[in-house]
């Protein structure tokens, strides 16, 4: 079997390991934010790079897994801007998850814990076809409260999630096994 080609001639293998190479290298850490003891990975700086984020969402979006989705979900707040980006790269629309209290109208409500303390999620009513299959983006999975929560939201709501797909997972927090199994794609892992 013939390799895929990507840009510039290069296998596609090779293309993505030339994108995740760029964003590793954007990628940055900020200690202490948002409290004494946690190291957030900031992807402000792969986001503001024009290479960085057309890297990003090629890896993405390329990694519906299970096969077609219909719509793209992205969390709030980095994962609303890589949703939109993936979505547009793949001719999709792409639906937000909320912070409570930011929707007009909402479907569903999930709270969660955090690694440093908790939240609530929500879902837009109307949005979400039943049965849709839904690629869940979100820029870090940590402890995995935030994506089960968006999970489970989406699920809620009758839509499957066919694939979540994520820039950076840090394994040692154990977020993968909060998935309840679901597909997921991290483009890297630290």
């Amino acid at each position: 079997m013939t390799p895929a080609t990507g840009r510039g001639g290069e296998t596609t293998d090779d293309a993505d390991e030339t994108d995740r190479a760029l964003v590793a290298d954007l990628l940055r850490t900020v200690p202490d934010f948002p409290k004494p003891g946690i190291l957030f990975w900031d992807l402000t700086t792969v986001l503001a790079d024009a290479a960085g984020l057309a890297a990003t969402t090629r890896l993405l979006g390329g990694t519906p897994a299970g096969g077609e989705v219909d719509v793209v979900v992205g969390i709030e707040a980095r994962g609303f801007l890589l949703g939109a980006a993936v979505a547009q790269a793949l001719g999709l629309g792409v639906v937000p998850v909320r912070k409570q209290g930011k929707l007009p109208a909402v479907a569903a409500s999930r709270s969660y814990d955090l690694e440093y303390g908790s939240a609530t999620l929500e879902l837009p009513a109307d949005v979400l076809a039943p049965g849709a299959r839904v690629l869940l983006v979100d820029d870090v999975l940590a402890t995995g409260g935030t994506a089960g929560a968006a999970c489970d939201l989406v699920e809620e709501c009758g839509a499957t999630v066919a694939s979540l797909a994520v820039v950076l997972e840090l394994p040692e927090l154990g977020g993968r096994g909060r998935l309840d199994g679901r597909p997921l794609h991290a483009v890297l892992q630290r």
